[in-house]
């Protein structure tokens, strides 16, 4: 597995009730539809703190490689057989933040998986104090803001920011951590806006009656 990815975080806001109904579309058909397209699909995740939020990760080997797989997907038959199913779920689906970083790994007994997002005043010094003594474990995964031009604008992501971001895993999805408290080494750098915290509920495997044919599933990202 290669150690540098260029990795989306993807959050949804939908229509009210209408995440379950994505949530079984996304998992019957867009899984292994994008990794036929060479796409990695990662975690996929229901929003603690907003039942109309649905977040999910995909991740490529670099900017080349998504643009072919991106154009693979959304020009192939799964997107056009299920693409209308999939949007009418959805009231917005640009809130997309292009990162590089190793992907995230979801623990299998993971309940909450938290990602804290900050905005640091200097992210390469903030990133370097994360991963330095008084920092996170190598099992954080750090990312960076991505700021490669997006060559497939069909699909927009955010851009005009500069964002370090991290996850932390819990065994309890009832757990409510504390606030975004930052790690000792980077605790006294500045942010230009507070921390942001998404709790988010791990999808999990599916029955095998409510797969398709020859399901195969990937926690990659």
């Amino acid at each position: 597995m290669e150690t540098t990815h260029i990795v989306e975080l993807r959050q949804y806001t939908l229509r009210p009730g209408a995440r379950d109904t994505l949530t079984k579309l996304f998992e019957r058909e867009f899984v292994t539809g994008q990794e036929a397209a060479g796409i990695r699909v990662g975690g996929r995740f229901a929003d603690l703190d907003d039942p109309d939020r649905f977040v999910w990760m995909r991740g490529f080997p670099g900017m080349p490689a998504r643009l072919r797989s991106l154009r693979a997907f959304y020009g192939g038959p799964v997107w056009r057989a299920h693409r209308d199913a999939a949007n009418a779920t959805m009231t917005d689906s640009d809130d997309v933040l292009l990162l590089r970083g190793p992907g995230y790994r979801v623990p299998p007994d993971a309940g909450q998986v938290v990602v804290t997002v900050c905005h640091p005043a200097d992210p390469e010094v903030f990133a370097g104090a994360l991963a330095g003594p008084g920092g996170l474990p190598a099992d954080s995964a750090v990312h960076r803001s991505e700021h490669a031009v997006n060559d497939f604008p069909a699909l927009p992501v955010r851009t005009g920011e500069d964002v370090v971001l991290w996850f932390t895993a819990f065994a309890d999805a009832r757990e409510r951590p504390g606030g975004p408290a930052l790690p000792a080494a980077a605790a006294r750098l500045p942010l230009l806006r507070p921390p942001q915290r998404l709790r988010l509920a791990p999808v999990r495997v599916p029955a095998p009656e409510d797969r398709g044919p020859q399901r195969r599933m990937s926690p990659r990202s």
